[in-house]
């Protein structure tokens, strides 16, 4: 499907929120999917991806969630930097900018504002469960090796609870990709996630790939792994056209 791709300015809680937005040329109108970002940025890879699934036919908004920030787009050989970047955030203030982000797809004419649904990778992934949880909007929410789910990243005012303790405000079925050999979310975090969901009823599916690493989506890092990218994107597209086309 021949899409169109540019920025826009979307009026957020810290100012304003350049959000990368790729939609189909033509017709509508059409669901959409927020995509949130790496912990390095909103970079050519979040941008590709994002028109990548808007060729699916969805309208697809990527906000730079470091707005605030100067300069926030880092290379993945400097993850001290990404870091100091992502402990930067504020939960309460994401969920602000997230609705900002909802609020702009559903003013789309081409947009069909009951069907919105959310991915997100490493830090987006998390920031995709969290949101998930706490915005009816999203119709449903597919999280790739977000770490900190089931933990506190940091503990105090900017982080105060994990993501996974508003699993019970959830509604939206979620599809969440975590990798076996995945450093930072050891095997443990994901079954308590995986348990604290079945507990709770919800509709929710979870995968991990054995002999993947954390990113293993992003084919700009070394830890990319064809096989699960592949696979995850077939279930991914599946997902989304099962619960929001319909």
């Amino acid at each position: 499907m021949e899409i169109t791709e540019g920025m826009a300015d979307v009026r957020a809680e810290g100012g304003t929120m350049p959000v990368f937005v790729a939609r189909p040329k033509e017709g509508g109108p059409y669901p959409a999917v927020i995509v949130v970002m790496e912990a390095f940025g909103l970079n050519d890879h979040i941008k590709n991806v994002a028109a990548r699934i808007a060729g699916e036919g969805y309208v697809v908004a990527a906000p730079d969630v470091y707005y605030r920030e100067t300069n926030a787009v880092v290379g993945y050989n400097q993850l001290p930097e990404a870091i100091r970047l992502m402990t930067g955030l504020w939960d309460s203030k994401i969920l602000q900018d997230m609705d900002a982000v909802v609020s702009f797809l559903q003013k789309q004419p081409d947009v069909r504002a009951d069907r919105i649904g959310m991915t997100g990778f490493c830090m987006g992934g998390r920031i995709t469960f969290l949101t998930a949880c706490n915005n009816s909007a999203i119709k449903a929410a597919v999280p790739f090796y977000g770490g900190g789910i089931a933990s506190v990243m940091q503990p105090g005012d900017r982080t105060p609870i994990a993501p996974l303790e508003y699993a019970d405000k959830l509604k939206a079925p979620m599809l969440l990709f975590f990798g076996e050999k995945d450093a930072f979310i050891p095997l443990d975090q994901v079954d308590k996630i995986k348990q604290r969901l079945a507990d709770l009823g919800k509709q929710a599916e979870t995968v991990v790939y054995s002999g993947a690493d954390h990113g293993f989506f992003c084919d700009e890092r070394p830890s990319y792994n064809a096989e699960a990218a592949k696979d995850a994107w077939k279930r991914m597209t599946e997902f989304f056209a099962r619960h929001l086309k319909s």
